[in-house]
């Protein structure tokens, strides 16, 4: 009897000490998660925290430290399924600093994209802080990424209305102001935006291109510039002052700019390199170096066909695709009017008395190759009319050209022209004096001379 006394007295002391332990060691060890967390000991937070949670596998605390000991190794995927769990068991009445724990939360959201959840996690954030100018300002960055422009612009206001010494988010209001074509207001923004930070490229850009809207390119230029010194907005400087030296007639400089920026992106398949071809191509093309444009275009084309109207431009200038039409495309006055003597004579027989050039080319009074010139038998002249140009002829053009016979007594003409010619002109030089030759028919006389 009293050997069974003893061995429950021993099991009642066993059981006593057990609950004792577990009371006193189990806190304990919880309270070394953050102090092992603040020392950078992120191995030895990991092992206590996941010992707890094999006991106790909704002890919040422990779930919490072992997800911001992941987070401090940099492994976030698994630190966001921790914190998840976290979230899920809610932390409220819990030794875990809300506020902290929200705003690791929605990073980790922006991480892996999920930017509804990351607003989730602002919006809760701004009712427990609603002072916070920082929380507004995140909020106000994801609302526009989900291009909820309105209720950005809400948030950015109110961020600026609390610290109204933040640049950036004076910036991020003159940005979307600008894109909503509020001029004004959108300059006094990004001017506020410089003067808190003189180091704001994305401010310097877009008031840049407020500049050169309003076509004040010099300025837009200097603008600019300040824009190149941020990595960000480099690329997109250089282009804007490549357009803006394009507008002042400066090709070599605005060339300059626009392979700068093909050169630092070096991807050809960026958009940004896409855009930079493309003005490329407009100043070519606008200073008349047609082969050097469609060389611009043919590499955009090959990348992304859709690209805006490349597609249309390679189709409008496919002309100078064939070799014998560059000389007649892209000579310069006195050689062209040669060439066109060469067409006349050699090309389609005729004696030359007279030739001059037009705007769009260039007109030759011609004879047959065997008749003899008399002034009194106007009946043998012919008016022979080429056209260098990219748009079709149409029925005004042989008005035109009807007109002018009539008014130099000549009675028949000749139309050349490297483009072609519409069905209405077509039509309306059936039953006249007027002879249409097309693209197909130059290409003849071109091959004829050489």
């Amino acid at each position: 009897m009293d050997e069974l006394i003893i061995v429950i007295l021993i099991m009642g002391n066993t059981l006593l000490i057990f609950f004792v332990v577990k009371y006193l060691v189990g806190p304990r060890r919880i309270d070394t998660l953050p102090k092992f967390l603040k020392e950078g000991n992120t191995q030895a937070t990991i092992k206590t925290a996941l010992a707890i949670i094999a006991r106790q596998p909704k002890n919040v605390e422990a779930h919490y430290y072992l997800g911001m000991a992941y987070l401090a190794e940099h492994r976030f995927s698994v630190a966001l399924i921790e914190l998840k769990l976290v979230s899920q068991m809610g932390v409220i009445g819990r030794a875990i600093p809300e506020i902290e724990f929200r705003q690791t939360m929605a990073q980790l959201f922006i991480r892996y994209n999920q930017p509804e959840e990351a607003i989730k996690e602002y919006l809760l954030l701004i009712k427990l802080a609603p002072e916070n100018a920082e929380l507004y300002y995140q909020a106000g960055k994801l609302f526009v990424e989900r291009n909820r422009i309105d209720t950005a612009k809400y948030y950015f206001y109110k961020a600026a209305e609390l610290n109204p010494h933040d640049g950036r988010v004076h910036c991020e209001l003159g940005s979307l102001l600008y894109k909503e074509q509020r001029t004004q207001e959108a300059k006094e923004e990004l001017e506020k935006a410089i003067r808190v930070s003189q180091h704001n490229g994305q401010a310097y850009f877009y008031l840049g291109k407020l500049l050169k809207d309003a076509h004040d390119y010099a300025t837009a230029l200097q603008t600019f510039e300040q824009a190149l010194r941020s990595k960000e907005y480099r690329i997109k400087a250089l282009i804007e002052r490549g357009i803006c030296y394009i507008a002042l007639d400066a090709m070599d400089k605005a060339i300059f700019e626009l392979e700068l920026a093909i050169k630092t992106i070096g991807d050809e398949t960026h958009p940004d390199s896409l855009y930079a071809r493309y003005f490329m191509g407009a100043c070519y093309e606008r200073f008349n170096q047609i082969d050097k444009a469609i060389e611009q275009w043919d590499k955009i084309y090959g990348i992304k066909k859709n690209f805006h109207d490349v597609g249309n431009k390679l189709v409008q200038y496919a002309d100078y695709r064939y070799d014998i039409l560059k000389d007649y495309l892209n000579y310069g006055e006195d050689q062209f009017l040669t060439l066109c003597r060469d067409l006349a004579t050699r090309g389609m027989g005729f004696k030359v008395q007279e030739v001059r050039g037009t705007p769009t080319g260039s007109d030759l009074i011609v004879i047959e190759g065997n008749a003899v010139a008399d002034e009194n038998n106007r009946d043998i002249y012919r008016l022979l009319r080429f056209y260098r140009i990219q748009e079709l002829v149409h029925e005004q053009g042989i008005y035109t050209m009807l007109e002018d016979l009539k008014r130099q007594s000549i009675h028949r003409g000749i139309i050349v022209t490297n483009s072609g010619f519409a069905q209405d002109a077509i039509d309306y030089a059936k039953a006249r004096s007027v002879e249409l030759f097309d693209k197909e028919a130059l290409l003849k006389l071109l091959q004829n001379i050489q």
